[in-house]
C-alpha cells in the first residue's frame, strides 16, 4: 500500500534508495548531457574546419590557425569520417 501524499525523499527511501542517490543521479545525468554536447560541438567544429580547408583554404589564416593545426584537428575525426 503506497501513500500518495508522501514526499519524494520518503518514497525514495521506501523503494530502497538513499535520498542522496536521487540527486547524485540527476547530477550525473546532467554531466553526461554536458559531455555529449561538448563532443558534438567539437565534432561540428572539426567538420567545419575540414570543409573550410577544402573549399576556401585562405580562410584558415583569417581565423588564426596554421595548416598543421587544422590537419591535427581533422585527424581527430574518426577514420570513416575523414
Amino acid at each position: 500500500m503506497t501513500n500518495i501524499f508522501a514526499s519524494a525523499p520518503h518514497q525514495a527511501v521506501r523503494r530502497g534508495m538513499c535520498v542522496g542517490q536521487t540527486s547524485r543521479r540527476r547530477h550525473s545525468l546532467a554531466a553526461l548531457r554536458n559531455t555529449i554536447a561538448t563532443w558534438r560541438q567539437q565534432t561540428r567544429f572539426r567538420w567545419d574546419l575540414k570543409r573550410i580547408s577544402e573549399v576556401n583554404p585562405h580562410l584558415i589564416d583569417d581565423i588564426g590557425l596554421t595548416e598543421r593545426q587544422v590537419e591535427e584537428e581533422i585527424a581527430k575525426l574518426p577514420f570513416w569520417q575523414r
